[in-house]
Protein backbone atom coordinates (compact mmCIF):
# COMPACT_ATOMS: atom_id res chain seq x y z
CA UNK A 1 0.00 0.00 0.00
CA UNK A 2 1.24 3.76 -0.79
CA UNK A 3 2.35 6.05 2.19
CA UNK A 4 0.37 8.66 3.18
CA UNK A 5 2.48 11.62 1.42
CA UNK A 6 2.26 9.54 -1.99
CA UNK A 7 -1.09 9.57 -1.80
CA UNK A 8 -1.81 13.23 -0.67
CA UNK A 9 0.36 14.24 -3.82
CA UNK A 10 -1.62 12.26 -6.13
CA UNK A 11 -4.38 13.75 -5.00
CA UNK A 12 -3.18 17.38 -5.04
CA UNK A 13 -2.13 16.56 -8.90
CA UNK A 14 -5.28 15.42 -9.70
CA UNK A 15 -7.25 18.43 -8.05
CA UNK A 16 -4.93 20.59 -10.30
CA UNK A 17 -5.71 19.01 -13.43
CA UNK A 18 -9.09 19.04 -12.57
CA UNK A 19 -8.67 22.67 -12.48
CA UNK A 20 -7.37 22.75 -16.12
CA UNK A 21 -10.42 21.02 -17.32
CA UNK A 22 -13.00 23.21 -16.22
CA UNK A 23 -11.12 26.04 -17.29
CA UNK A 24 -10.70 24.64 -20.90
CA UNK A 25 -14.55 23.57 -20.86
CA UNK A 26 -15.78 26.95 -20.05
CA UNK A 27 -13.26 28.33 -22.86
CA UNK A 28 -14.67 25.76 -25.13
CA UNK A 29 -18.69 26.78 -24.10
CA UNK A 30 -17.88 30.05 -24.66
CA UNK A 31 -16.27 29.73 -28.59
CA UNK A 32 -19.31 27.36 -29.44
CA UNK A 33 -21.62 29.64 -28.52
CA UNK A 34 -20.15 32.45 -31.12
CA UNK A 35 -18.93 29.51 -34.01
CA UNK A 36 -22.49 28.10 -33.69
CA UNK A 37 -23.73 31.79 -34.37
CA UNK A 38 -21.73 32.03 -37.20
CA UNK A 39 -22.51 28.49 -38.54
CA UNK A 40 -26.49 29.23 -38.27
CA UNK A 41 -26.08 32.50 -39.69
CA UNK A 42 -24.61 30.88 -42.68
CA UNK A 43 -26.72 27.35 -43.43
CA UNK A 44 -29.86 29.08 -45.03
CA UNK A 45 -27.70 31.25 -46.80
CA UNK A 46 -25.74 28.24 -48.40
CA UNK A 47 -28.82 26.50 -48.65
CA UNK A 48 -30.48 28.59 -50.81
CA UNK A 49 -27.44 29.12 -53.19
CA UNK A 50 -27.53 25.60 -53.67
CA UNK A 51 -30.73 24.95 -54.46
CA UNK A 52 -31.15 27.66 -56.88
CA UNK A 53 -27.98 26.31 -58.57
CA UNK A 54 -29.22 22.85 -59.04
CA UNK A 55 -32.79 24.45 -60.26
CA UNK A 56 -30.70 26.68 -63.09
CA UNK A 57 -28.44 23.54 -63.81
CA UNK A 58 -31.56 21.53 -64.21
CA UNK A 59 -32.82 23.38 -67.38
CA UNK A 60 -29.41 23.71 -69.02
CA UNK A 61 -27.71 21.03 -71.14
CA UNK A 62 -24.78 20.10 -69.23
CA UNK A 63 -22.57 20.90 -72.13
CA UNK A 64 -23.48 24.49 -72.61
CA UNK A 65 -22.16 25.15 -69.26
CA UNK A 66 -18.70 27.32 -69.59
CA UNK A 67 -17.11 25.87 -66.72
CA UNK A 68 -14.80 23.19 -66.16
CA UNK A 69 -16.29 22.86 -62.79
CA UNK A 70 -18.24 20.59 -64.29
CA UNK A 71 -16.47 18.63 -66.81
CA UNK A 72 -16.83 14.49 -66.43
CA UNK A 73 -13.62 13.11 -66.83
CA UNK A 74 -12.11 9.40 -66.23
CA UNK A 75 -11.31 8.88 -62.65
CA UNK A 76 -7.12 8.72 -62.18
CA UNK A 77 -6.25 11.19 -59.88
CA UNK A 78 -8.57 11.87 -56.93
CA UNK A 79 -7.88 14.62 -54.24
CA UNK A 80 -9.56 14.26 -50.80
CA UNK A 81 -10.01 17.70 -48.35
CA UNK A 82 -10.09 16.95 -44.77
CA UNK A 83 -10.97 19.19 -42.33
CA UNK A 84 -10.27 18.02 -38.59
CA UNK A 85 -8.82 20.24 -35.96
CA UNK A 86 -5.50 21.94 -34.88
CA UNK A 87 -5.58 20.60 -31.44
CA UNK A 88 -6.69 17.42 -29.33
CA UNK A 89 -8.36 17.22 -26.33
CA UNK A 90 -12.01 16.80 -28.04
CA UNK A 91 -12.20 13.19 -27.40
CA UNK A 92 -12.81 10.84 -31.00
CA UNK A 93 -13.93 13.77 -32.97
CA UNK A 94 -10.79 13.29 -34.89
CA UNK A 95 -10.08 9.54 -35.10
CA UNK A 96 -14.09 9.04 -36.14
CA UNK A 97 -13.73 11.23 -39.24
CA UNK A 98 -10.52 9.49 -40.14
CA UNK A 99 -11.93 5.88 -39.99
CA UNK A 100 -15.18 6.97 -41.99
CA UNK A 101 -12.28 8.40 -44.95
CA UNK A 102 -10.26 5.27 -44.47
CA UNK A 103 -13.22 3.09 -45.33
CA UNK A 104 -14.86 5.48 -47.78
CA UNK A 105 -11.01 5.19 -49.70
CA UNK A 106 -10.62 1.56 -49.21
CA UNK A 107 -14.35 1.27 -50.66
CA UNK A 108 -14.31 3.76 -53.34
CA UNK A 109 -10.68 4.43 -54.79
CA UNK A 110 -8.93 1.27 -53.56
CA UNK A 111 -6.71 0.93 -56.91
CA UNK A 112 -6.08 4.83 -56.94
CA UNK A 113 -4.71 4.36 -53.32
CA UNK A 114 -2.14 1.16 -54.20
CA UNK A 115 -1.17 3.27 -57.93
CA UNK A 116 -0.30 6.52 -55.51
CA UNK A 117 -2.74 8.67 -57.13
CA UNK A 118 -4.60 9.60 -54.47
CA UNK A 119 -3.82 12.62 -52.52
CA UNK A 120 -4.73 14.42 -49.20
CA UNK A 121 -5.46 18.15 -48.81
CA UNK A 122 -5.51 18.43 -44.90
CA UNK A 123 -7.20 21.31 -43.22
CA UNK A 124 -5.76 20.99 -39.69
CA UNK A 125 -2.93 20.15 -38.31
CA UNK A 126 -3.90 16.52 -36.57
CA UNK A 127 -5.51 14.91 -39.94
CA UNK A 128 -2.30 16.42 -41.91
CA UNK A 129 -0.05 14.65 -39.14
CA UNK A 130 -2.00 11.35 -39.25
CA UNK A 131 -1.82 10.68 -43.29
CA UNK A 132 2.27 12.40 -43.37
CA UNK A 133 2.88 9.47 -41.13
CA UNK A 134 1.35 6.63 -42.75
CA UNK A 135 3.41 7.80 -46.45
CA UNK A 136 -0.02 8.96 -47.76
CA UNK A 137 0.66 11.56 -50.62
CA UNK A 138 0.16 14.78 -48.73
CA UNK A 139 -0.06 18.54 -50.02
CA UNK A 140 2.01 21.45 -49.16
CA UNK A 141 2.28 21.52 -45.40
CA UNK A 142 0.24 22.14 -42.38
CA UNK A 143 0.72 26.22 -42.29
CA UNK A 144 0.54 26.40 -46.32
CA UNK A 145 -3.89 25.35 -45.61
CA UNK A 146 -4.12 26.45 -41.88
CA UNK A 147 -7.12 28.33 -42.08
CA UNK A 148 -8.55 27.47 -38.42
CA UNK A 149 -6.27 30.37 -36.97
CA UNK A 150 -7.65 33.01 -39.43
CA UNK A 151 -11.22 31.47 -39.66
CA UNK A 152 -12.21 34.21 -42.41
CA UNK A 153 -13.90 33.29 -45.75
CA UNK A 154 -10.95 35.10 -47.54
CA UNK A 155 -8.65 32.59 -46.41
CA UNK A 156 -11.13 29.59 -47.01
CA UNK A 157 -11.21 31.15 -50.31
CA UNK A 158 -7.30 31.09 -50.81
CA UNK A 159 -7.12 27.05 -50.00
CA UNK A 160 -9.97 26.32 -52.36
CA UNK A 161 -8.90 28.44 -55.47
CA UNK A 162 -5.91 26.25 -55.57
CA UNK A 163 -8.34 23.34 -55.17
CA UNK A 164 -10.03 24.82 -58.56
CA UNK A 165 -6.80 25.81 -60.25
CA UNK A 166 -5.71 21.73 -60.23
CA UNK A 167 -8.98 20.76 -61.20
CA UNK A 168 -9.29 23.07 -64.19
CA UNK A 169 -5.80 22.00 -64.68
CA UNK A 170 -6.57 18.15 -64.91
CA UNK A 171 -4.37 17.68 -62.05
CA UNK A 172 -7.44 15.49 -60.12
CA UNK A 173 -10.42 14.16 -62.23
CA UNK A 174 -12.41 13.86 -58.73
CA UNK A 175 -12.37 15.76 -55.20
CA UNK A 176 -14.06 14.91 -52.17
CA UNK A 177 -14.68 16.74 -49.02
CA UNK A 178 -14.61 15.14 -45.68
CA UNK A 179 -15.57 17.09 -42.42
CA UNK A 180 -18.02 16.53 -38.94
CA UNK A 181 -20.72 18.37 -39.45
CA UNK A 182 -22.76 20.16 -36.03
CA UNK A 183 -25.36 18.34 -34.99
CA UNK A 184 -25.59 19.10 -31.60
CA UNK A 185 -23.13 20.03 -28.91
CA UNK A 186 -23.32 16.09 -27.92
CA UNK A 187 -22.87 14.37 -31.38
CA UNK A 188 -21.25 15.06 -35.31
CA UNK A 189 -22.48 13.78 -38.06
CA UNK A 190 -19.21 12.63 -40.67
CA UNK A 191 -19.99 14.28 -44.12
CA UNK A 192 -17.59 12.66 -47.19
CA UNK A 193 -19.08 14.56 -50.09
CA UNK A 194 -18.36 15.01 -53.62
CA UNK A 195 -17.09 18.57 -54.50
CA UNK A 196 -15.76 18.45 -57.98
CA UNK A 197 -17.29 18.28 -60.44
CA UNK A 198 -20.22 19.69 -59.98
CA UNK A 199 -23.23 17.19 -60.19
CA UNK A 200 -25.23 18.25 -63.30
CA UNK A 201 -28.49 16.26 -64.35
CA UNK A 202 -30.52 17.96 -67.21
CA UNK A 203 -34.32 17.95 -65.87
CA UNK A 204 -36.30 17.57 -69.44
CA UNK A 205 -39.34 18.75 -67.68
CA UNK A 206 -37.76 21.64 -66.45
CA UNK A 207 -36.05 22.55 -69.35
CA UNK A 208 -39.32 22.43 -71.04
CA UNK A 209 -41.55 24.01 -68.01
CA UNK A 210 -41.96 28.12 -68.57
CA UNK A 211 -39.40 30.10 -67.05
CA UNK A 212 -41.79 31.34 -64.06
CA UNK A 213 -39.43 31.17 -61.17
CA UNK A 214 -36.44 32.95 -62.42
CA UNK A 215 -36.08 35.73 -65.00
CA UNK A 216 -32.25 35.62 -66.18
CA UNK A 217 -30.25 38.38 -67.36
CA UNK A 218 -28.23 38.14 -69.34
CA UNK A 219 -28.83 34.28 -69.87
CA UNK A 220 -28.47 30.97 -67.75
CA UNK A 221 -25.17 30.15 -69.02
CA UNK A 222 -23.39 33.24 -67.94
CA UNK A 223 -24.93 33.30 -64.67
CA UNK A 224 -23.88 29.74 -63.97
CA UNK A 225 -20.10 30.88 -64.93
CA UNK A 226 -19.95 32.77 -61.56
CA UNK A 227 -22.75 31.30 -59.74
CA UNK A 228 -21.08 27.71 -59.66
CA UNK A 229 -17.93 28.48 -58.27
CA UNK A 230 -19.57 31.12 -55.66
CA UNK A 231 -21.72 27.91 -54.31
CA UNK A 232 -18.66 25.49 -54.38
CA UNK A 233 -16.82 28.59 -52.24
CA UNK A 234 -19.79 29.09 -49.71
CA UNK A 235 -20.10 25.14 -49.43
CA UNK A 236 -16.42 24.85 -48.43
CA UNK A 237 -16.45 27.59 -45.78
CA UNK A 238 -19.84 26.04 -44.63
CA UNK A 239 -17.43 23.07 -43.56
CA UNK A 240 -15.12 25.06 -41.91
CA UNK A 241 -18.33 26.40 -40.05
CA UNK A 242 -19.57 23.27 -38.96
CA UNK A 243 -16.49 21.31 -38.14
CA UNK A 244 -15.29 24.14 -36.17
CA UNK A 245 -18.53 24.68 -34.11
CA UNK A 246 -18.39 20.83 -33.70
CA UNK A 247 -14.96 20.74 -32.32
CA UNK A 248 -16.21 22.98 -29.56
CA UNK A 249 -18.49 21.27 -29.19
CA UNK A 250 -16.67 18.34 -28.36
CA UNK A 251 -13.73 19.63 -26.62
CA UNK A 252 -16.71 20.90 -24.08
CA UNK A 253 -17.99 17.49 -23.76
CA UNK A 254 -14.80 15.52 -23.37
CA UNK A 255 -13.83 18.53 -20.72
CA UNK A 256 -16.94 17.74 -19.04
CA UNK A 257 -16.01 13.89 -18.70
CA UNK A 258 -12.55 14.13 -17.59
CA UNK A 259 -13.78 16.25 -14.76
CA UNK A 260 -16.04 13.90 -13.95
CA UNK A 261 -13.60 11.16 -14.20
CA UNK A 262 -11.38 13.95 -12.32
CA UNK A 263 -13.89 13.61 -9.34
CA UNK A 264 -14.16 9.76 -8.65
CA UNK A 265 -10.39 9.47 -8.96
CA UNK A 266 -10.43 12.24 -6.17
CA UNK A 267 -12.61 10.36 -4.18
CA UNK A 268 -11.31 6.63 -4.87
CA UNK A 269 -7.77 8.17 -3.56
CA UNK A 270 -9.30 9.74 -0.13
CA UNK A 271 -11.27 6.63 0.38
CA UNK A 272 -7.54 4.85 -0.36
CA UNK A 273 -5.55 7.42 1.90
CA UNK A 274 -8.27 7.03 5.20
CA UNK A 275 -7.69 3.21 4.62
CA UNK A 276 -3.66 3.90 4.95
CA UNK A 277 -4.24 6.62 8.17
CA UNK A 278 -6.42 4.14 9.12
CA UNK A 279 -4.11 1.52 9.22
CA UNK A 280 -1.20 3.32 10.45
CA UNK A 281 -3.28 4.05 13.47
CA UNK A 282 -4.20 0.96 14.02
CA UNK A 283 -0.71 -0.26 14.03
CA UNK A 284 0.50 2.40 16.55
CA UNK A 285 -1.91 1.35 18.55
CA UNK A 286 -1.59 -2.45 18.98
CA UNK A 287 2.65 -1.38 19.30
CA UNK A 288 1.47 0.41 22.24
CA UNK A 289 -0.65 -1.98 23.13
CA UNK A 290 1.86 -4.55 22.74
CA UNK A 291 4.86 -2.31 24.86
CA UNK A 292 2.15 -2.30 27.88
CA UNK A 293 2.06 -5.97 28.20
CA UNK A 294 5.59 -6.36 28.09
CA UNK A 295 6.00 -3.66 30.83
CA UNK A 296 3.36 -5.66 32.97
Amino acid sequence: MANLKEIRLRIKGVQSTQKVTKAMKMVSAAKLKKSQNRMLALRPYAGKLKEIMDHVTAAVNPSDIPSKLVEKRPVENVLMIVVTTNRGLCGPFNSNLIKEINQFVDDTYAAEKEAGKLHFLCVGKKGHEFYKKRGYNVLGSHEDYDVFSNLTFDRANEVISQVFESFEAGTYDKVHLAYNEFKNVMAQTRQVENFLPVAVEQDEAATSAPQALYIFEPDREKILSDLIPKALRTQFFRALLESNAAEQGARMVAMDAATENANELIRDLRLKYNKARQATITKEILEIAAGADALD
